[in-house]
């Protein structure tokens, strides 16, 4: 996969993941898999949409994570 996409869930990152940190994963994940790192102006809509999906997908994940050894968030 995307090498620039790091771990988000401890005990990797001792503390929880920002916004910012879940939306740039996403957006790595995007351009990866769509091979764009900038969309032309009539894929910038879907290209966003998408970014915005896979970073909720990303949250949701995140929050529902139980990780042994590590305290219940």
């Amino acid at each position: 996969m995307c090498r620039s996409i790091k771990t988000l869930r401890p005990p990797v990152q001792p503390e929880e993941a920002t916004e910012e940190e879940i939306r740039a994963a996403a957006l790595q994940y995007v351009r990866k898999v769509s091979g764009f790192r900038a969309p032309a102006a009539h894929n910038r809509e879907v290209f966003e949409r998408a970014v915005e999906a896979v970073a909720s997908a990303t949250a949701e994940l995140l929050d529902g994570l139980v990780v042994r050894g590590t305290t219940a968030r």
